[in-house]
């Protein structure tokens, strides 16, 4: 499964040939590094380490130097495992960038959601509240009962309650690549994707891709 680490940079719009006007998301794809390969005879599993966004060596651990000396890659911010397929073959110290996606093709890009810090249920279940009359003076953004009384006698787990909210792995699945730009090692995918700006996603096949039967 082909993939790349990469940065939010930020939305715009692509107009296309036919004067279609599409919201996209710039990400600055790469250039990535093999650092580690995964094989099914030493790790049970098939692999392979990416490591992405140079940074001052003074940053890392010395594990993470050593680590990454023996790659002979640059010193990395970021290291992510991306399972292979049997067929895919790669070289410790590989470079990976934009240019193995193509435009139209579809893609899942996997980034971590904003956070809102702590939210009642009205915020992050998009729950109604109570009513705003009949004597109702402070339960208008309340969840109202949470549970019956003897039985069962408690609050059943993942109940919908007011809690922290965002700071979540988040994929956006099955969106098309608008615009690649290798030369700057920039995508544009179609939409919106999960974190903010400057924050890391994944960029990697989409795992549900339509089949179009019957030339339909």
């Amino acid at each position: 499964m082909k993939g790349i680490l990469g940065k939010k940079v930020g939305m715009t719009q692509v107009i296309k040939e036919n004067g279609e006007v599409v919201p996209v998301t710039v990400i600055e794809a790469g250039p990535c590094y093999v650092t580690q390969v995964r094989t099914p005879e030493r790790d049970g599993y098939r692999a392979v380490q990416l490591g992405f966004a140079p940074v001052a060596e003074r940053k890392l651990t010395q594990g993470q130097r050593g680590h990454l000396k023996k790659s002979g890659a640059p010193t990395l911010r970021y290291l992510r495992e991306l399972r292979t397929r049997a067929n895919e073959a790669h070289e410790i110290g590989e470079e990976i960038k934009a240019d193995i996606f193509q435009p139209g093709e579809r893609v899942d890009v996997v980034g971590t959601s904003k956070g809102r810090g702590f939210a009642g249920v009205v915020k992050r279940h998009g729950f109604a509240g109570g009513p705003r009359t009949h004597g109702q003076s402070d339960r208008e953004r309340a969840p109202g009962s949470i549970g019956a009384c003897a039985s069962p006698g408690r609050v059943w787990k993942g109940m919908k309650m007011p809690g922290h909210m965002g700071s979540e792995r988040v994929t956006s699945q099955n969106i098309e690549v608008v615009v690649v730009d290798p030369d700057r090692n920039l995508l544009a995918v179609k939409g919106s994707v999960p974190g903010p700006t400057g924050g890391l996603v994944l960029i990697k096949e989409a795992r549900k891709q339509r089949v179009v039967k019957g030339g339909r």
